[in-house]
């Protein structure tokens, strides 16, 4: 059997839900990722803000290789150090009083949903069930979340909508106000969209949304799933806002490429949650939690966050330059941290593969964007790299 009929073999195998590309990656080193010829990229994807402390981190993969010789899970029946470790650990460096750990960013938000509902039915308001949520934002693909997501080319053919989320402009408080009703339980919101277009919320629609919550006796709920853990430049985003909300939703980076998800809460909240009420049979296993706690051994080192801040600067400054110098090709550049997208003036997925094709990887997003997700451990060097790439991609697409 031929490799090529074994690759179309192997492809005809996998349900068709993925626009897959032809690349097929063998091994990863830091900032870059490697085909099966030995081909070199620059991941500025890093599997859709995951793998923020690159491939093969030679920290991580240590500790996840020495927990695995050991013991991979026994079940949320028994008490685990790790995990109690990593609770431990994201409570003190965060809002939070404590943590629920799942598998995705999707049973993050679940959770948070869930603890909306069960939060108010706890103090006396089993009548308030709504969720408020904004266009272009991206929660997850379960029923729930693509229901309060509310886009529909997610929603198409999975009617009947899950009831319950009532959808309004995202950064405008107003509509934020007036769709607060009596059976209204909480807010949520990413405060930067990911998926949406890279779109930072207003200092002004954070703080504001805190002050709506406070006055009507409402939960303010983050999805910080993609915008959290180091993404920024802060460990999380809302600390850039000076706003703490009542329960926050992570994933993605949190494990660096191993599955594990947390939805963190203040204390008056998970109070609700007694056994019985939500569970995970792999949430928060020793092998998720290993790693977890390897990856902010790594995030809560002293001067980490500063330096992806300082190369968040300058990659931005960088960008804008390349965005003035091609002014048909990029409209404007956005975002905070290490979390930018190109708005684009040619559809974006050209630009993408421009980028391929020159040896930079990256992901689109809604509003003609593309994504500029780097790893946080990226160098100078590597910035400077990938700008001449850009740079060389947006000369072919000028022409």
């Amino acid at each position: 059997m031929t490799a090529a009929l074994k690759s179309n073999l192997g492809a005809a195998a996998l349900m068709g839900n993925y626009a897959r590309s032809d690349f097929s990656f063998e091994r990863g080193e830091g900032a870059y990722l490697f085909d099966q010829t030995g081909r070199r990229f620059l991941d500025f994807a890093c599997g859709i803000a995951v793998t923020g402390l690159g491939h093969a981190h030679p920290h991580v993969v240590k500790a996840l290789n020495e927990q695995a010789a050991k013991l991979w899970h026994v079940s949320n029946l028994y008490q685990i150090e790790t995990q109690i470790r990593l609770a431990e650990r994201l409570v003190a460096n965060s809002f939070a009083d404590q943590a629920f750990f799942c598998n995705s960013g999707a049973e993050a938000n679940e959770a948070m949903i869930k603890l909306a509902r069960i939060y108010q039915d706890h103090v006396g308001a089993p009548e308030r069930y709504r969720v408020i949520t904004f266009e272009n934002a991206f929660h997850g693909r379960t029923m729930a979340t693509i229901a309060a997501g509310g886009q529909p080319k997610h929603l198409k053919g999975f009617e009947p909508v899950v009831e319950g989320f009532d959808q309004v402009p995202f950064d405008e408080l107003d509509a934020a106000k007036r769709a607060i009703g009596p059976e209204t339980a909480a807010i949520l919101v990413e405060p930067v969209q990911g998926e949406g277009g890279i779109r930072p919320a207003s200092q002004a629609f954070m703080t504001g949304l805190r002050a709506l919550c406070d006055e009507h006796g409402l939960l303010l709920m983050l999805d910080e799933v993609q915008c959290g853990m180091g993404r920024t430049g802060k460990l999380f985003a809302y600390e850039w806002y000076d706003v703490e909300p009542d329960v926050m939703a992570l994933a993605k980076a949190l494990g660096n490429g191993f599955p594990v998800g947390a939805c963190l809460a203040k204390a008056k909240v998970s109070a609700a949650l007694v056994p019985g009420t939500h569970g995970s049979t792999f949430g928060g296993n020793l092998l998720a939690t290993t790693v977890a706690n390897a990856v902010l051994d790594i995030m809560l080192a002293d001067g980490f966050l500063e330096n992806v801040r300082r190369l968040g600067t300058l990659l931005r400054a960088r960008l804008d330059g390349v965005a003035k110098a091609y002014p048909g090709v990029i409209e404007s550049v956005r975002g905070m941290g290490l979390m930018l997208g190109l708005v684009c003036r040619v559809p974006a997925r050209d630009l993408l593969t421009a980028l391929r094709n020159h040896g930079l990887l990256t992901v689109t997003a809604e509003g003609n964007a593309v994504r500029i997700l780097p790893p946080l451990i990226i160098t100078e060097r590597q910035v400077e790299e990938s700008v001449a790439l850009i740079e060389k991609a947006c000369r072919e697409l000028a022409r």
